[in-house]
């Protein structure tokens, strides 16, 4: 059984930083794509962020430079550094790892908000 544990979310103002963090355990193997998506209120979930093994990466649109994924392959984790956050950030994200099958995460809120 895989289980990803996310850290990271809270509460930030706006133009503050966190950094979501999703670590995998359980029988991994061949973990090939690691990717974080969110999903705020009524709306539907979109892609922030994806990895692959090998290190290329593909940033959502509304990006523009703030977010940087990185991720640990011995480790099975994976980051998400968020800066210069906005109201609109405000969301549930979840990590998701996927090789032979698709594992998701339980979510961590993240809210911006003065």
């Amino acid at each position: 059984q895989v289980q990803l544990v996310e850290s990271g979310g809270g509460l930030v103002q706006p133009g503050g930083s966190l950094r979501l963090s999703c670590a995998a355990s359980g029988a991994i193997f061949r973990i090939n794509v690691m990717g974080w998506y969110r999903q705020a209120p009524g709306k539907v979930r979109e892609l922030v962020a994806i990895i692959t093994a090998g290190g290329s990466v593909h940033y959502g649109n509304f990006v523009n430079g703030r977010f940087t994924i990185s991720r640990d392959n011995a480790k099975h984790t994976v980051w998400l550094q968020m800066n210069s956050l906005e109201p609109e950030d405000t969301a549930v994200y979840s990590c998701q790892m996927k090789g032979p099958y698709v594992y998701w995460g339980q979510g961590t809120q993240v809210t911006v908000s003065s």
